[in-house]
């Protein structure tokens, strides 16, 4: 059995040979880099997306402002947030895509995201990145050049004082050497962990230390390929994710133009390219709507009551001991 079947969040997201539909915040179209964020809307749009069955919403980690960059995501902190978010839901999974684990101390990232496991009843998955963004490495005092090593460390790090009591760890950022436990423990020992892109990684590193691999938009031959190599790499399933920006038209047969990662469509030719992504292997598709020229709202609605039947959330197992 999977490790994680009777975790809430990556139940509710991931099966073999399955496809799930995820949104990410804010729930919006906006230009610029700043969206409205107008709280109310967001949580009220959030309940509904988790009413018509989406598998899950994420959050982006965006530390600050820049304004080469285009966009800040969902404003408020990651964490903060998604405990704000947590408490107006009951089932959808919560995600991060991704936190910045260059950026943050291991420690201080794994007591945030067990806190919001267990307060959203092991709902969280969790995605990890290096980061991108050269202005937010200055501004930290972090070595841009040294990603690849305090992110390897991260991961280790979170994984240890996850499941062990009183972990013993001497590494770049830390010294626990002295005595000292982190609380509160994952119920699982683990929480699942995506990592994006290649995070300056090899792919054999992330099929070995990762939970799941979380990738860009590309073409399907492209991400056929990508896939396949991933699978011959991991002796149980890990899913595959990617995300997608869409501008949802009136017209429900509109054809696939381009946009900027991703594809101003209608819902039936989207329909038929999600189903496409599924055929290579695709687990899940979380779709931002940043792009749009209609409501957000209409556009959920939409997608809830005439794509999400073909890719529904999934029912997790019973949790043991719960």
């Amino acid at each position: 059995m999977n490790k994680f079947a009777n975790h809430k969040g990556y139940s509710r997201m991931f099966k073999e040979d399955h496809l799930t539909l995820g949104l990410f915040f804010p729930l919006e179209a906006y230009s610029g880099s700043i969206p409205e964020m107008d709280i109310e809307k967001q949580v009220k749009l959030a309940k509904r997306a988790e009413e018509l069955n989406f598998a899950a919403l994420f959050v982006r980690d965006v530390p600050l402002h820049d304004p080469n960059f285009g966009d800040v995501g969902q404003i408020y902190d990651p964490w903060a947030y998604l405990g704000y978010i947590a408490a107006h839901t009951k089932n959808i999974a919560l995600g991060t895509a991704s936190i910045i684990l260059t950026l943050r101390h291991p420690l201080h990232i794994a007591k945030a995201a067990a806190s919001i496991d267990h307060l959203s009843s092991e709902r969280l998955v969790l995605g990890v990145a290096t980061g991108d963004r050269p202005i937010e490495f200055p501004a930290f005092s972090v070595d841009f050049e040294n990603r690849p090593l305090l992110f390897q460390e991260a991961v280790s790090v979170m994984k240890k004082v996850w499941s062990e009591s009183f972990s013993t760890i001497r590494s770049q950022r830390i010294d626990l050497l002295h005595g000292g436990d982190l609380l509160p423990k994952p119920r699982l020992g683990d929480i699942p962990m995506l990592v994006t892109g290649h995070s300056s990684q090899s792919v054999e590193w992330i099929a070995q230390n990762s939970d799941g691999w979380l990738y860009y938009p590309r073409n399907v031959k492209f991400q056929a390929e990508l896939i396949k190599n991933w699978r011959s790499l991991t002796d149980e399933f890990k899913p595959f994710s990617q995300s997608l920006y869409i501008d949802l038209t009136e017209d429900p047969n509109h054809p696939p133009i381009p946009i900027h990662l991703g594809f101003r469509i209608g819902r039936n030719p989207l329909i038929e390219f999600i189903h496409f992504l599924k055929n290579v292997g695709v687990n899940h598709v979380i779709i931002n709507l940043k792009y749009g020229h209609r409501p957000a709202e209409e556009v959920i609605e939409e997608l809830g009551e005439e794509v999400l039947p073909h890719f529904p959330a999934l029912t997790p197992e019973p949790q043991e001991n719960a």
